[in-house]
């Protein structure tokens, strides 16, 4: 019986070989390529500093149920169509709680009316779940998927919800979608890169890493000290002089905050007329705020 099941497996590969080798070839761009019935698809999507690729194929829908009939509840799914899906990830992500390291994996389901499982392995290059063996697995947790009113017609993944460490892979098709929490940790991912950048020599971007560092609520006293190297530069720039201002509030240093406000809203006065009008209300604002805590 195992001889027959890996016969046949065989069989199905070296007859699908001619489908999955030109998948993974380079082609010239003018080069025609015959239709699939199953159209091909990538998606990329940079969280922080993490870029995340998707290669899957899309099946439609075509008027059959799909979920618990086509794709059987309880049986490993390749999760489209055609060959495994791919997934990439330039730095290690958290899936759905899961930490995965960076790297390039095939993603395979096993459906479930309440709950999915959702599995990575290695890229094997896999047409299908064919050869699908569990003792590959390097990740495999549980998710809820969501019911709803509208049809898919078309299955898609797509990643949404994106924040400044976080994002949701959602899988959909039919009337199901199945959310994947991702996130990013900015600590282990982006500034280490950052601050090693910083330490270069050449331009250096002081302000871009100081605003990171506020705006994700990292170190407060780093923002402050990167915002002040950047106005060495440059030290009239209203825009700066103001996000100095904020990033000292936070921090705590109301007098030096009023301070930088000050000079931001004296400098607005020169600016052009739009520029004016903005960076008054804005020092006006935090100054009626600096000057209430001053009190």
């Amino acid at each position: 019986m195992i001889q027959n099941k890996w016969a046949l497996r065989c069989i199905i590969l070296l007859l699908l070989a001619g489908c999955i080798l030109p998948c993974h070839a380079q082609r010239d761009p003018g080069e025609f390529v015959v239709p699939r019935t199953n159209s091909q698809a990538t998606l990329e999507q940079t969280i922080a500093s993490t870029i995340i690729q998707i290669k899957y194929n899309r099946p439609n829908k075509r008027g059959r149920e799909i979920f618990g009939d086509l794709v059987p509840y309880g049986h490993i799914w390749r999760t489209g169509s055609d060959e495994a899906t791919e997934l990439y990830f330039s730095t290690p992500v958290t899936l759905a709680g899961t930490l995965v390291d960076s790297g390039r994996y095939e993603l395979f389901t096993i459906p479930g009316p309440d709950t999915w499982e959702i599995i990575l392995q290695q890229s094997l290059h896999q047409w299908g779940s064919y050869l699908y063996q569990a003792d590959n697995d390097v990740a495999r947790f549980s998710v809820v998927p969501v019911n709803t009113d509208r049809i898919k017609e078309t299955f898609t993944m797509s990643i949404d919800q994106v924040g400044a460490d976080h994002g949701t892979l959602q899988i959909s098709w039919d009337r199901t979608v199945v959310p994947i929490e991702i996130k990013i940790d900015l600590k282990e991912t982006v500034i280490p890169q950052l601050e090693e950048v910083l330490s270069q020599e050449g331009r250096r971007p002081y302000f871009q890493a100081a605003m990171f560092y506020y705006e994700n609520q990292l170190d407060i006293t780093r923002a402050s000290e990167l915002i002040a190297l950047a106005l060495e530069k440059n030290p009239d720039h209203i825009g700066m002089l103001y996000r100095q201002g904020v990033i000292l509030k936070r921090k705590g240093d109301i007098k030096d905050a009023i301070h930088a406000a000050d000079r931001s809203l004296a400098g607005a006065q020169e600016a052009d007329p739009e520029l004016k009008a903005e960076y008054i209300r804005l020092n006006t604002a935090l100054l009626n705020e600096l000057n209430a805590l001053d009190h």
